[in-house]
């Protein structure tokens, strides 16, 4: 993102166009649903949370491999994959005395692929 701000155009009339406000009350999804994804999208904005994603999306991974990939404690990154689970992000299984993670469904890699996609255009 660039940190050049642009100036806000902004409208010299004072007219509501009804159409357009009875459209947009239609498709406004209530408040609970945009306090959700509004929760959802502030977990995206961890930059650690993020190369966790990353690496999951790659392949499934204990918290030793992730911490090692990452190059940060295993506390460190137990304490991201809290927040990500409680997120719907991620899902665990246990083999053993292992715990693996992996991403909880496709959905989490269309946000990505399309988050990646967003950023790259230019």
């Amino acid at each position: 993102m660039s940190s050049i701000k642009a100036p806000i155009e902004r409208c010299d009339c004072d007219v509501i166009h009804e159409d357009v406000m009875e459209l947009v009350k239609e498709k406004m999804p209530d408040e609970e649903q945009l306090l959700e994804l509004s929760e959802l999208f502030k977990v995206f904005g961890d930059s650690t949370r993020v190369k966790i994603l990353w690496a999951l999306d790659t392949h499934e991974m204990c918290t030793c491999d992730i911490a090692f990939a990452l190059n940060m404690t295993q506390s460190a990154i137990s304490h991201q994959l809290r927040v990500l689970k409680q997120a719907k992000l991620v899902k665990n299984r246990r083999e053993g005395k292992i715990v693996y993670y992996s991403l909880a469904d496709d959905h989490v890699r269309t946000i990505f692929d399309q988050g990646m996609e967003h950023v790259s255009e230019s």
